[in-house]
C-alpha cells in the first residue's frame, strides 16, 4: 500500500504544481505568440512595400547637388557650406535611406513589436504605409493591456520573493542582535519567564462546554433551565471539531467530474488573485533603488560586448531609458537580434521598476495624508485658541 500511495502523492503534487504555474505560463505564452504574430504581419506589410521616389526626395537631391557644385577651396565659404549641408540633412526623411526588406525582416519586425507593447517606442523604426499605421494602432490597443497584465502577474512573483527575502533578512538580523546582547544568565532568566508565561496561558485556557459537563458528572446533578440551548451549543461544537468536508472529500474522490470542477475553481482563484501580492508588498524604497542600480549595472557591463559603439555609461543610460519606457531613440542598437535575447531582461527589469514606482506612489500617498492631517489639526487648534 505504501508503494502505491507514493506514486499517487507524486502525481497529485505534480498536478498541483502544474495548475499553480498554469496561469503565469498562459500569460507569458500568449504574449510571445502575440509578438510573433505581429512580427509576421508587419514584416509582410512593411517589408514588401514598393519604394517610390517622392517629390521631397527629388528636391533634396537637387539641393544636395547644388551645394556640392558651390563648394570651393576657400575655408570661410566651406564653413558656410557645412551649415547649409547640416540644415539640408535635418530636413531629410530617414525612410529615404532605408531598405524595407532589411529593416522589416522578421527579427526587425519582432524588435518593433516589442517596442510597441512595452511602450518604449525608440522612434528609429516605425510604419510608413497607411495600412501599417492602422495595424500598429490596433496592435498596440490589445498588446499594451496584455503586457501590463504580464507585468502585474510577474510583479506578484517578484513581490513575494522580495518580501520573503526581506523578512528572512530581518529575522536573521534580529537573531544576530539578540545573540550579541544576550548573556548566559539573562538568557536563562528570560527562558524561565517565557516558560512560566506559557504555563500560565495553558492553565488559564478556557474549557469547552463538554469538558465542563464532564467535570460536573461526578457531582450532584445540576438542573439547567435552558437544556435545549446547551444541546444546540454542544451540537455546534461537535460540528466544529469534526474534520471539515469529509463527505465532500469522498465525493471528490468518487466522482472525477467534481474533482475537475474543484481544480478549475482553484485555477480561477489563481486568476482572481492577480495583483494581490503586489498590494501587500512593504519593503524600503531604498532597497528597491539599490536593486534597480545593481540590475542596470549588470546589463551595462554586458551590453558593450556586442554593441561596440557603447561604453558602460552609454549602456547604463540606454538600459535606464528602456526600463522606464521613456525611449528617446537617441541611443540605437545595431544588432536587434541580440535585443530579442535581451527581451527577458527588459521584461523583468520593467517589473522591478514597476514595483519601485508602486512603492514610491504608496509612500507619496502616505506623505500627502500626513501633510493634510497636520494642516487640518493646525487649523483646528488655531480656531480653538482664537475663537470668533
Amino acid at each position: 500500500m505504501a508503494t502505491t500511495s507514493q506514486p499517487l502523492r507524486g502525481k497529485t503534487t505534480c498536478k498541483k504544481i502544474f495548475w499553480a504555474v498554469f496561469p503565469h505560463a498562459c500569460f507569458i505564452l500568449s504574449l510571445v505568440i502575440y509578438a510573433f504574430l505581429g512580427a509576421l504581419m508587419f514584416s509582410h506589410m512593411e517589408g514588401t512595400r514598393e519604394v517610390t521616389v517622392t517629390e521631397e526626395y527629388r528636391t533634396f537631391l537637387q539641393n544636395l547637388v547644388y551645394l556640392a557644385r558651390e563648394l570651393s577651396d576657400n575655408v570661410t565659404e566651406n564653413e558656410k557650406f557645412n551649415d547649409d549641408i547640416r540644415k539640408l540633412f535635418n530636413t531629410a526623411d530617414p525612410v529615404w535611406f532605408m531598405n524595407p526588406e532589411e529593416r522589416w525582416s522578421f527579427f526587425g519586425s519582432l524588435f518593433f513589436c516589442c517596442t510597441v507593447f512595452t511602450t518604449v517606442g525608440y522612434g528609429n523604426t516605425y510604419p510608413v504605409t497607411r495600412s501599417g499605421k492602422y495595424l500598429c494602432m490596433l496592435y498596440a490597443l490589445f498588446g499594451i493591456p496584455l503586457m501590463f497584465l504580464v507585468l502585474t502577474d510577474m510583479g506578484d512573483i517578484l513581490a513575494t520573493v522580495l518580501s520573503k527575502s526581506y523578512n528572512e533578512f530581518r529575522k536573521l538580523q534580529s537573531k544576530i542582535l539578540a545573540s550579541k546582547l544576550c548573556s548566559g544568565s539573562t538568557c536563562s532568566k528570560r527562558n524561565e519567564l517565557k516558560s512560566r508565561a506559557q504555563s500560565k496561558i495553558v492553565i488559564n485556557e478556557p474549557l469547552t462546554i463538554m469538558e465542563v459537563l464532564r467535570s460536573q458528572s461526578g457531582m450532584k446533578p445540576v438542573k439547567y433551565r435552558n437544556v435545549e440551548l446547551f444541546e444546540m451549543l454542544i451540537a455546534r461544537e461537535n460540528e466544529n471539531t469534526q474534520p471539515a468536508r469529509n463527505k465532500s472529500m469522498e465525493r471528490w474522490s468518487s466522482c472525477p467530474e467534481l474533482a475537475r470542477e474543484k481544480t478549475v475553481s482553484r485555477v480561477i482563484e489563481n486568476f482572481d488573485k492577480i495583483g494581490k501580492e503586489l498590494e501587500k508588498l512593504d519593503v524600503p524604497i531604498v532597497l528597491m533603488v539599490l536593486v534597480i542600480f545593481v540590475y542596470i549595472s549588470c546589463a551595462a557591463a554586458i551590453l558593450p560586448n556586442w554593441e561596440k559603439k557603447m561604453d558602460f555609461q552609454e549602456a547604463f543610460y540606454f538600459c535606464f531609458i528602456t526600463l522606464t519606457t521613456i525611449g528617446f531613440g537617441d541611443t540605437k542598437l545595431e544588432h536587434p537580434k541580440f535585443f530579442l535575447f535581451f527581451s527577458l531582461y527588459i521584461i523583468i527589469g520593467m517589473e522591478i521598476v514597476f514595483i519601485a514606482f508602486k512603492l514610491g506612489q504608496d509612500r507619496l500617498v502616505v506623505l500627502y495624508k500626513k501633510v493634510i492631517s497636520f494642516c487640518a489639526e493646525k487649523n483646528m487648534s488655531s480656531k480653538k485658541i482664537y475663537p470668533k
